[in-house]
């Protein structure tokens, strides 16, 4: 009987015996070398042929007759009882297998990939809180503390779907002292972030064809949330008092009111007057982002929409990546009293037990026993050095290329291009080859064609690399 399988390949590939003769009688199965109703050696014949032991080629048959492949029949010997569907098999062509309508437009949005900081000595990238100076030893020291003590808890932990309660404690307190805000631990809702927050709202309050109003420019996640749940954005453009407001026929706006993204706007009293009257007489809602207002240089933060609002209108959504570090992935929402139930069933959905549980346990502790605004206040200082040193070096001798936009907080600086789209194409390539990197900002408007803008973020690097940085932008500049 003529019996060939790719054994020796599979020898290499396998550990042990067994299994290499086990994928290789199966894989011959399947692709058809072995069809239906061939019979197999006996175990005798297949341990003489390949030099095994009789005792593995009895195991690996067992095995493949336990599953299906082989079938043994008494005073006949063993056969192939696998038999491939041959419509199956064929290669034809057959129609693509359809996402839903939602999994369609998230096909369209933009996948993120990050880039190594230390592919450039000089990166002025956003959103990256500076890491050296965190306190870790304290953090580590209630990481520890917090594993601690759920390891020693009896049985089941109780949890609450909003997150940890002496956590949402904590929140609410801060909320009161440094924000002005009346707020209850009841209202306040754990997430991953504040990403979590924008996309969780956008479903539970945006139908396919809705108009929902954000600036321009704009956070990308805002606008991406918008339209993967179907929703049409409808751009209001920014001057220096923040969003202008305009008798929108929507009942959705986000807005960045403390430190408008990325402009660094505040948006003005008035304003602020005015959208709460145009949510009032639209039946509208107010979703306020406050990513990065606790840094401010001058006086303390402003107040934002949500103790203005008498109507319950506005879901106010905070974050610990910028006061903490990048990587701690907490944020909150504070929801008026008709939205937290369904809020929290739509979260509880994609995640049915709150996560890093032990990063909230620890969190809570760190605001508990103060280390929180001790961190907060020494980061103020840095960072208020380094915007200081970032600012006059841009201002004092790279003022002819950008419009350097003033602000009192926040940890970037906003800048529109002077000159044309191919010259700001052609300077923003030469200066990463030259070692500086700096964000794009002109993806942040929803016109593809706006004037190019930059946002140079100086959290992470020391203030001398902050003004070298800028040197080599000038050099670069001169040379083209």
């Amino acid at each position: 009987m003529q019996f060939q399988i790719s054994w020796y390949l599979y020898v290499e590939k396998y550990r042990y015996k067994y299994l290499a003769l086990y994928h290789a009688l199966r894989d011959a199965i399947l692709a058809g070398v072995l069809p239906y109703s061939t019979q197999v050696p006996s175990s005798r014949e297949l341990a003489e042929l390949y030099e095994i032991s009789r005792g593995v080629v009895s195991q690996v048959y067992e095995m493949l007759t336990a599953e299906g492949y082989l079938a043994a029949e008494i005073g006949r010997g063993t056969f192939v009882s696998y038999q491939i569907d041959r419509a199956e098999s064929e290669e034809q062509e057959r129609p693509p297998i359809l996402l839903s309508d939602w999994g369609q437009r998230i096909m369209g949005l933009r996948l993120r990939d990050g880039v190594p900081a230390a592919s450039y000595p000089y990166d002025y990238t956003i959103g990256q809180p500076l890491a050296d100076a965190f306190p870790f030893a304290e953090w580590n020291r209630a990481l520890y503390a917090s594993i601690r003590e759920i390891t020693e808890i009896e049985g089941e932990p109780k949890y609450e779907p909003q997150g940890y309660r002496p956590l949402r404690e904590a929140i609410a307190r801060d909320l009161r002292k440094s924000r002005g805000m009346t707020v209850q631990p009841e209202d306040v809702v754990i997430v991953n972030g504040s990403s979590q927050a924008i996309a969780l709202v956008a479903h539970l309050l945006i139908n396919p064809g809705d108009s929902v109003v954000m600036e321009d420019p704009t956070y990308g996640g805002i606008r991406e949330a918008i339209l993967a749940v179907g929703g049409v954005a409808e751009a209001s453009p920014v001057d220096e008092n923040g969003v202008i407001v305009r008798d929108w026929d929507s009942r959705l706006l986000f807005v960045t009111p403390g430190r408008q993204f990325p402009t660094g706007a505040v948006l003005s009293l008035e304003r602020r007057q005015e959208i709460l009257r145009w949510a009032t007489q639209h039946n509208a809602v107010i979703v306020e982002d406050d990513y990065d207002s606790e840094f401010r240089r001058r006086g303390r933060p402003i107040e934002p929409l949500k103790v203005l609002d008498r109507h319950e209108r506005v879901v106010y959504v905070g974050t610990f990546s910028k006061t903490m570090y990048a990587d701690l992935r907490i944020g909150y929402v504070v929801l008026p009293s008709w939205l937290r139930e369904p809020f929290c069933k739509a979260r509880q959905l994609y995640e049915p037990r709150p996560t890093a549980l032990v990063q909230q346990h620890a969190l809570a502790t760190f605001m508990n026993n103060g280390q929180y605004e001790r961190h907060l206040r020494r980061m103020k200082r840095i960072y208020t050095r380094k915007h200081k040193v970032l600012w006059n070096a841009l201002t004092d001798t790279f003022g002819e290329l950008f419009d350097w936009a003033e602000s009192d907080a926040g940890l970037h600086i906003f800048g529109r291009w002077k000159g044309t789209r191919e010259n700001f194409q052609e300077f923003r390539n030469a200066c990463l080859a030259a070692g500086v990197r700096f964000p794009d900002a002109t993806g942040y408007y929803d016109d593809p064609e706006a004037t190019p803008a930059v946002c140079l973020g100086f959290p992470r690097l020391t203030e001398e690399e902050l003004v070298t940085g800028v040197e080599i932008m000038q050099r670069v500049w001169a040379q083209l």
